[in-house]
């Protein structure tokens, strides 16, 4: 069987989010933001107002994120950045008296992808790099969000927020990573069969089996090489050791 990847189906969904960044001062956060969203699938990237974009710098720090910096929609406000959208998630680092409570990404991810698999769009919305989101921009949104930080150091910069909250949407969507795993050859019951009588004839020529008094001796050896669940190429390589091993025996064994 094939192993799809998470890039296929199961996350088509993740192109009804956007992120939205509000007035960015230096065009780096912008390339490096976009690194951040391709790794975990998302795509779409709203610029409310950038000091300078585009960018040679962004382009740089983006890496071969570059799509996402041309298809980047810049606007000039808030309220154009959102439209459309059922959810709007700010993403703050400060305490505020406002009506929504504050939440973490992990805990809004379901939530998150309910919404988009439902076929609505959502924002996920960042502020300035030195003072972070306004007030006034806070209250267009439904949701707030905060990174759990250590209490005595919480600095995140840009672009590392914006992968922390999509690396938690992404792997409460899809986080099976078996694609990853090297497809294994398992060894065949007859190249066990062959390696097991290879591996007693061996053990007795060496002394270490004897075949007057073998005991338990060759189950527990076939118990524990059974349990490894050994792969073709690994039998190869423990015959050719065994082989090794009479051969070197001989080799050893003084003239008669």
């Amino acid at each position: 069987m094939t192993q799809e990847t998470p890039s296929n189906s199961s996350t088509e969904c993740l192109s009804r989010i956007r992120v939205v960044l509000s007035h960015t001062s230096h065009p780096g956060n912008i390339g490096s933001t976009a690194r951040a969203m391709k790794t975990m699938g998302i795509n779409r990237l709203y610029l409310i107002n950038p000091k300078e974009f585009p960018s040679d710098t962004a382009t740089a720090l983006a890496s071969n994120a570059g799509d996402v910096l041309n298809t980047a929609v810049v606007v000039s406000s808030m309220e154009e950045a959102l439209a459309g959208t059922t959810l709007q998630i700010a993403l703050t680092a400060r305490r505020r008296e406002l009506a929504h409570p504050l939440q973490t990404p992990r805990q809004l991810a379901p939530e998150i992808i309910q919404t988009i698999q439902a076929g609505h769009d959502i924002a996920l919305v960042f502020g300035t790099e030195m003072s972070g989101l306004t007030i006034d921009e806070v209250l267009l949104c439904n949701r707030m969000a905060t990174i759990p930080t250590n209490p005595d150091y919480s600095s995140l910069n840009l672009a590392q927020a914006v992968q922390v909250f999509a690396y938690e949407i992404f792997a409460t969507l899809a986080d099976d990573v078996s694609y990853l795993a090297e497809s294994r050859d398992s060894a065949t019951h007859d190249a066990l069969e062959h390696f097991f009588t290879h591996l007693e004839e061996t053990l007795t020529t060496i002394g270490f089996l004897k075949p007057d008094a073998p005991k338990r001796l060759m189950p527990r050896m076939r118990r524990m090489f059974t349990r490894a669940n050994l792969e073709r190429e690994e039998v190869d390589i423990l015959r050719g050791w065994l082989r090794a091993t009479t051969t070197t025996e001989r080799w050893l064994k003084p003239p008669k």
